[in-house]
C-alpha cells in the first residue's frame, strides 16, 4: 500500500494535476500573452490568435505525453520500473523552474516548454507505473492494485482543482506558483520510492535475477512467497526464455497478438475521443456556455473531480461497456438546451453524469488493459503504442475542442457521444473478460475470435463458440 501511494504520487497525481491546474489560470495567462506582445512589438492580438495561443500552451502538454510515452518503454526496460520512475522527476523539475520563473522572465515560450516538459513527465508515468503495479502486485490483487491508478489521476484532478481555486494559488498575483507547485508531489515520490523494491517480474524474467525476485516478494508480501505465485512467474519466464523485448513495429507486425493490438488501439484512442478530459482543460468554457455564472464556475469544476473521484473508487471489475453506454447520457440535453430555463442545470447534471460513467469504466480499466493481454516481452510495446495514441488523440482533441464549442454551441458532445456507442458495441462484441483469468486463458479467447472471424474452427467448434459470443453479448 506504501509503494503504491509512493509511486502514485509522483505518477497518475501528476497527470490528473496538470490536466486541472490550467483551467483557473486561463484569463490570467491570456492577458499576460497580450502584454507580452504589446511590451515586445507594441501590439495587441486578436483574440482568435490569443486562444490559439492558449490551446497550443494546453494541448503542447499532449505534445509532450507522447514523447513520454515513447520514451516509456525503452526507459523501462533499460533503467527498470522503479528507477525509470525516479529519473522521470528531472523532467518534472525543470518545467517547474521554468514555470515559476517565466513571468519574471516576462515571457510565455517558457510555459509552453514547461508545459511540454511536464507532458513527458505524465507520459512516462502513466506507461510505466501500470507495468510496476501489475507487475508487483499479488494475483488477488492485481486488478485493485492497477486500478488505484485511476483513482490516483481523479485524486490528482481534485487537488488540483482545490489548490487552483481563487482563494489559493488561483488568484492573478499567483498563477506562476500554481504551475509549478505539480514539483510538491515530485518530491514526495524521489523522497519514498527508493525504499522500495524493484518489480519482480522486471528482477526475474528481464534481469533473471531470481534471488532479487525473491527478496523483493518477500518485502512487498510481508512474508515468505508462496510457492504458486512463484511457479506462475517462473512459467512466464520459460515462455519467453530467449526472447528479447519486442519493438513497437515487431509488435505491429506480430499476427498472433492482431486482436489484442487492434483491441487497445481502439480503446486507448476512444479514452480521449470520448471527450473527458477536455471537461477539466476548458471547464470554464463548458460550464458558460451551459449558463452557469462565471463565478460559479469553479465551484461547479470542483465537483466534477470529485464525481471522477468518487466513481474510480466505487468501480468494481471491468466496466468498459456500461461506462461508453452510460457516457452518451450526456449528448440527451443538447437538443433542449435553449426550451425551458432550467436547462442549465440539467447540463450540468448530465456532465457529472458522464464524469461519473468514465470513472467507474475507461478510466480504471483502460490502463490495465495492456497488463492483461500482452506477455512481459509484448508489454512495453504495447504501452508505447497504446500510450502514444492517448497522447495524439488528446493533443487533437486539446486543439479541436474550444473551436468545436464556438462552433457547435450546446451540441459540441454530440460526436463524443458516437465514439462512445461505437466503443461499446466493440467491447461488448470483441473483448474477452479478463476478471480472474491468467494470460493463456485470456490469449486463447482471443484466439477463438479470430478462428470464428477467419472461419477456421471445425464446425463442432464454431457452434460451440458461436453459443458463446451470442450468450456474452445477450
Amino acid at each position: 500500500a506504501l509503494m503504491v501511494a509512493s509511486t502514485a504520487f509522483g505518477g497518475t497525481v501528476q497527470y490528473g494535476y496538470n490536466l486541472a491546474i490550467m483551467n483557473v489560470p486561463t484569463v490570467y495567462i491570456q492577458n499576460f500573452i497580450n502584454e507580452t506582445f504589446q511590451e515586445r512589438w507594441g501590439m495587441y492580438l486578436e483574440v482568435y490568435k490569443v486562444t490559439l495561443i492558449w490551446t497550443f500552451i494546453v494541448s503542447v502538454f499532449s505534445l509532450g505525453g507522447l514523447i513520454g510515452a515513447l520514451l516509456a518503454g525503452p526507459m523501462s526496460i533499460h533503467f527498470g520500473r522503479k528507477k525509470t520512475l525516479l529519473l522521470n522527476n528531472i523532467f518534472l523539475m525543470s518545467s517547474a523552474l521554468l514555470a515559476v520563473t517565466s513571468r519574471t522572465a516576462r515571457s510565455f515560450e517558457m510555459i509552453m516548454i514547461s508545459r511540454f516538459l511536464v507532458g513527458i513527465n505524465a507520459g512516462v508515468s502513466m506507461n510505466v507505473q501500470p507495468m510496476y503495479f501489475g507487475e508487483s502486485a499479488p494475483k488477488h490483487l492485481r486488478g485493485a492494485v492497477s486500478l488505484s491508478s485511476a483513482v490516483f489521476t481523479s485524486f490528482g484532478v481534485v487537488l488540483g482543482q482545490v489548490v487552483g481555486l481563487r482563494e489559493l494559488l488561483g488568484c492573478e498575483s499567483c498563477w506562476q506558483y500554481l504551475l509549478a507547485s505539480n514539483a510538491v508531489p515530485g518530491f514526495i515520490q524521489l523522497f519514498t520510492l527508493p525504499w522500495f523494491p524493484e518489480s519482480p517480474r522486471y528482477l526475474l524474467i528481464d534481469r533473471g535475477d531470481k534471488d532479487a525476485c525473491l527478496k523483493a516478494l518477500r518485502l512487498l508480501r510481508g512474508c515468505e512467497v508462496q510457492r504458486s505465485e512463484l511457479d506462475e512467474m517462473l512459467q512466464e519466464q520459460a515462455e519467453v526464455q530467449g526472447k528479447r523485448a519486442q519493438q513497437p513495429w515487431e509488435l505491429i507486425a506480430d499476427r498472433s497478438v492482431r486482436w489484442q493490438l487492434i483491441s487497445i488501439t481502439i480503446i486507448s484512442s476512444a479514452m480521449q475521443l470520448c471527450g473527458n478530459d477536455s471537461i477539466y482543460f476548458y471547464a470554464s468554457y463548458i460550464f458558460q456556455e451551459a449558463g452557469i455564472s462565471a463565478e460559479d464556475t469553479q465551484y461547479v469544476t470542483i465537483g466534477t473531480g470529485i464525481c471522477e473521484f468518487t466513481a474510480c473508487i466505487l468501480a468494481e471489475g471491468m466496466l468498459l461497456v456500461g461506462g461508453y453506454a452510460l457516457m452518451n447520457f450526456r449528448i440527451f440535453d443538447t437538443f433542449a438546451q435553449h426550451v425551458v430555463y432550467w436547462m442549465p442545470y440539467l447540463s450540468m447534471v448530465c456532465v457529472f453524469t458522464y464524469i461519473l460513467s468514465f470513472g467507474m469504466g475507461p478510466a480504471g480499466v483502460t490502463g490495465i488493459l495492456p497488463t492483461e493481454i500482452f506477455n512481459q516481452t509484448a508489454r512495453p510495446a504495447a504501452y508505447m503504442i497504446a500510450g502514444s495514441l492517448m497522447w495524439l488523440n488528446l493533443f487533437i482533441i486539446g486543439m479541436v475542442f474550444p473551436f468545436l464549442v464556438s462552433g457547435l454551441g450546446q451540441f459540441c458532445f454530440v460526436p463524443f457521444g458516437a465514439v462512445c456507442l461505437i466503443t461499446a458495441l466493440f467491447v461488448g462484441l470483441v473483448l474477452p473478460e479478463t476478471n480472474g483469468k491468467t494470460l493463456s486463458m485470456i490469449t486463447s479467447e482471443f484466439h477463438i475470435l479470430k478462428s470464428l472471424l477467419l472461419g477456421n474452427l471445425a464446425s463442432s467448434e464454431a457452434i460451440v463458440y458461436e453459443i458463446y459470443y451470442q450468450s456474452r453479448f445477450s
